[in-house]
């Protein structure tokens, strides 16, 4: 095995964008492509290695970034504007997801007709979006991502799989939240399923994350259980 990487900068007017694309060089044909959507921090070493994992696991994956690529490894408070900013303006966080899958599709290390999107927490949210949005995906994994509904895509059926790995105890994405997602993916008649872990927290496939007052806390069995269900569920849309 021989994963390679590569940084690749691509744009749309005035924004610059720049994504790590990983993938095992000793397969010479194009494979299966995986977005990973990225935290609230933007595109960082946590999402390069869940890149590179997947490319071990024989996909060609691409760590995205919609902030912008001068805004990579900003403040906490430059962060949080940025999300604010695309979490009131969905059709434009829309618009950058698409890009970057499209991006994606372009190289030749990926098989464009097979992709599939992962996110973590803010990148949950925004890959969920790409199942509504009916983006060219197999499927799409949400790690501890928020629910809240955008109101920009109509209700309709769709052929995107959707996997939701959350903990139970997010104070981000309540029992009630939890709920009307559900409701929300049933009536746009896509294949979903919801793990739920208990006495879990917020951002738990995170070692990093252990602020028990935001309730944001790693939970070392909830990501082992988690990354599994991820690989399954890949595993049955491309295999």
């Amino acid at each position: 095995m021989s994963v390679k990487t590569r940084l690749i900068e691509y744009g749309e007017g005035n924004l610059l964008f720049s994504g790590l694309l990983a993938w095992d060089d000793d397969f010479a044909d194009p494979r299966p492509g995986v977005l990973v959507a990225h935290t609230i921090r933007g595109r960082s070493p946590f999402e390069e290695g869940k890149a590179k994992d997947l490319a071990a696991l024989g996909y060609a994956a691409l760590a995205i970034d919609v902030y912008g690529a001068s805004q990579i490894g900003g403040s906490v408070d430059q962060n949080k504007a940025n999300m604010d900013a695309l979490r009131a303006n969905r059709a434009e966080l829309q618009n950058r997801l698409t890009l970057s899958l499209a991006t994606m599709q372009q190289q030749p290390e990926v098989d464009a007709a097979k992709c599939a999107a992962i996110g973590f927490c803010f990148g949950g949210l925004s890959v969920l979006d790409l199942a509504r949005l009916s983006a060219p995906l197999s499927g799409v994994v949400s790690f501890h991502g928020l629910f809240d509904a955008p109101d920009n895509i109509q209700t309709d059926r769709n052929e995107c799989k959707v996997l939701a790995l959350h903990g139970w105890d997010d104070p981000l994405a309540t029992p009630e939240a939890v709920v009307a997602f559900g409701e929300e993916m049933t009536a746009r008649g896509i294949d979903w399923q919801l793990h739920a872990y208990g006495h879990t927290q917020h951002a738990f496939t995170n070692p990093a994350a252990n602020d028990i007052a935001r309730g944001t806390v790693y939970h070392a069995a909830a990501d082992r259980r988690s990354w599994v269900a991820a690989k399954n569920f890949l595993s049955e849309l491309f295999d």
